[in-house]
């Protein structure tokens, strides 16, 4: 999908928040992101992400009790070794390579920014001490996301890190209707729909009601520190980008 979006577009960035990385093998998800950054010349941004404890991790011979946090770090590893060495040497616990060449490597050096979820001190701490910026999960409330951004810049200060040079961003469902009790209604259905019985408990979460509604609480993900903000509709989405592009985002300083 995202090779798709980069020949459709010549400007935009493309990227995905986030790929549950242990869910994956190491050599094959570097090897497509490179490839796909090679394709849209330096337009790619990743998102990596650990996973919530729900996840089928048996479907893919992952124990999520067994050092999930340490395969997902090292899966990481794996994944700059073969984008940044011409033959690449990773002797770990869950993957080893020995003079392994990879090609093409990335066309953004050293490779695309990596974004990283969660919103736990050890998992904010990782994301500075390994990524390029953080971004807010959508089931996290702007109260909540206030506290993530400090604990962030807190951990920036602490190591050293330019803020400048890390980046913050949120997903946000959204929906915008000129009828908010509607708008409400619509969206606790879709959140239901996609995340099960979890979702009866986010609709506080998303930002939904007229433009104006939809205004004001992007502005307040905006002033909380987002730098980037992830616009998710979960319904007609063709009118919702729509009218988010023409009535919202114009709007949001």
């Amino acid at each position: 999908m995202i090779g798709y979006a980069a020949a459709m577009s010549g400007k935009l960035r493309l990227g995905c928040a986030v790929f549950v990385t242990p869910l994956h093998s190491p050599v094959h998800l570097a090897k497509s992101i490179s490839t796909l950054d090679q394709l849209s010349r330096g337009r790619l941004e990743v998102g990596v992400g650990i996973g919530g404890r729900n996840r089928m991790f048996s479907a893919f011979e992952v124990d999520p009790d067994d050092g999930l946090v340490a395969r997902f770090v090292e899966g990481l590893d794996v994944m700059k070794a073969l984008w940044t060495e011409s033959d690449a040497t990773v002797d770990g616990r869950f993957w080893q390579l020995h003079g392994a060449p990879m090609e093409p490597k990335p066309f953004q050096k050293p490779y695309p920014p990596l974004w990283f979820g969660g919103s736990q001190p050890a998992a904010l701490r990782r994301a500075v001490r390994l990524g390029d910026g953080f971004f807010g999960a959508g089931s996290s409330t702007t109260a909540s996301f206030v506290e993530q951004v400090g604990v962030v810049r807190s951990y920036l200060i602490e190591t050293g890190k330019d803020p400048k040079e890390f980046g913050i961003a949120k997903r946000v469902y959204v929906a915008v209707d000129d009828d908010p009790a509607r708008g409400r209604q619509r969206m606790s259905e879709a959140l239901i729909g996609f995340y099960g019985e979890f979702g009866q408990t986010l609709l506080p979460v998303a930002v939904v009601g007229t433009a104006a509604d939809c205004v004001a609480g992007l502005q307040q993900v905006a002033d909380a520190g987002a730098e980037l903000i992830l616009l998710n509709p979960l319904f007609d989405l063709a009118e919702q980008r729509d009218r988010l592009a023409a009535e919202v985002m114009p709007n949001v300083g």
